[in-house]
């Protein structure tokens, strides 16, 4: 079980610490010669090289290895639009993760601009510097219009986690509930209760997967081809993606009847009586974070076989940490060029099959806090996407090395975990 902060002991901790991540150097500065080698004049040649070939970037500095959050407070975890000030220590946080988990150096920015077109020139303008950009916690739609825009222009590849790697993390989940519940993928009927950024990245995922029998819905209710109330592109491109019979109505005409209930929504939107109106073995992901849309032991007495949450410390916890570091990882290692739903697939078939031996209603997933797990779950995912990306002409390598990129993924997590071990005494804990 994880022991719950107090609003005390969390101001506490992150005012001693000043900032939970800080920048160190790898190689020593004690000598004349040490000087001459990393600054001048040694670093002019290394400039040069990088003049003649903008690539040798990747090998001459930092690019290989770092990335930029960048996110505009707009939409903070659950606490909405708050500004880029209190956003910074959302964003130093996913850069510890980014770091403890995938061993991926990543940089918070947090802009003082929530105007979409500023925000993209911002990215395309920082953009030399990175290896990968991920685009963190902007409001909808236009995470999408930045998401899109980028992707197609900026040369790197643009991760958006509220959409890629939430869609990679409730896959692998529902692959093994699935699974365990005897039922194939594209013979089950799906409900989506929530039309953002991991709506439709589910959706842009079960699609590619073939899967169509999808209802979706916001709150207006059931979306579909024709809706005229509160609909936009993206909407429109749920509607044509999903409900071939058009349906309409509220959440209960939904889910009657249906296998799946997937919660990206809002705190209390699902209650037993939803659950008991569902299919057989019905399987019920409640994913809104801090508080989902059905308590874990709720959605089980309503009846679910496999209930997974949002909420930490319940079985079956779907969480974000699972995916992020570990296809960050891979996209680095492979050098990707731009991140695409075949790559999100097999990320999400490595997660699922990262659970092992394990597999069970309660288990559907690796646990979080196992290392050993984690591990894994980062070797596997990240290898999946370097392959992927090879079969699909999307990297800027011509071979990839599965058995070399696990030494190297093993390498890098070993020495981040030697160098916490020797700084544990003097970090805050």
């Amino acid at each position: 079980m994880i022991d719950m902060v107090t609003n005390e002991e969390a101001l506490d901790l992150h005012k001693k610490a000043k900032g939970k991540i800080e920048t160190a150097p790898k190689v020593t500065l004690n000598t004349g010669n040490d000087l001459a080698t990393y600054y001048t004049p040694g670093v002019a040649f290394v400039s040069e090289a990088i003049k003649a070939n903008k690539e040798a970037a990747y090998d001459y500095t930092w690019k290989s290895n770092t990335i930029a959050i960048v996110s505009d407070g707009t939409r903070i975890l659950g606490l909405g639009n708050i500004g880029p000030e209190a956003g910074l220590p959302v964003m130093e946080g996913k850069a510890l993760l980014f770091k403890k988990f995938g061993a991926v150096d990543a940089i918070p920015l947090c802009i003082g601009t929530t105007d979409e077109q500023e925000i993209i020139k911002f990215v395309k303008n920082i953009a030399p510097t990175f290896g990968a950009v991920n685009i963190e916690d902007i409001e909808s739609p236009k995470c999408f219009d930045i998401v899109d825009s980028l992707s197609d222009s900026l040369g790197i590849p643009v991760f958006h986690d509220d959409q890629h790697g939430t869609s990679v993390v409730i896959t692998a989940g529902l692959i093994n509930a699935l699974k365990l519940a005897g039922k194939t993928i594209k013979n089950i009927n799906i409900v989506i209760n929530g039309a953002g950024a991991a709506g439709l990245g589910e959706v842009r995922m079960l699609n590619y997967m073939g899967v169509k029998n999808i209802l979706v819905l916001d709150k207006a209710g059931i979306i579909y081809e024709g809706r005229q109330e509160n609909m936009n592109k993206y909407k429109d491109e749920i509607a044509k993606a999903t409900n071939p019979s058009k349906k309409s109505g509220t959440l209960e005409d939904a889910v009657k009847n249906a296998d799946v209930l997937i919660g990206v929504s809002s705190a209390g939107s699902f209650n037993k009586n939803l659950i008991s109106l569902m299919g057989d073995k019905p399987i019920v992901f409640a994913l809104a974070n801090p508080v989902p849309e059905i308590g874990y032991e709720d959605a089980k007495a309503a009846g679910a076989f496999v209930a997974a949450t949002g909420q930490s410390g319940k079985p079956n916890q779907v969480n974000n940490v699972l995916s992020f570091p570990a296809i960050m990882r891979g996209i680095l290692d492979a050098r990707v060029i731009k991140i695409k739903y075949d790559l999100l697939y097999y990320a999400a078939k490595a997660l699922s099959q990262a659970a092992g031996k394990n597999l069970a209603v309660e288990h559907i997933l690796p646990d979080p806090s196992n290392r050993k797990e984690m591990r894994r779950v980062v070797e596997n995912v990240a290898v999946a996407i370097g392959e992927a990306a090879l079969k699909s002409n999307n990297t800027m390598v011509k071979e990839i090395d599965p058995s070399a990129m696990r030494r190297s993924i093993a390498e890098r997590l070993a020495r981040y975990s030697k160098l916490e071990k020797k700084l544990s005494k003097l970090l805050i804990k």
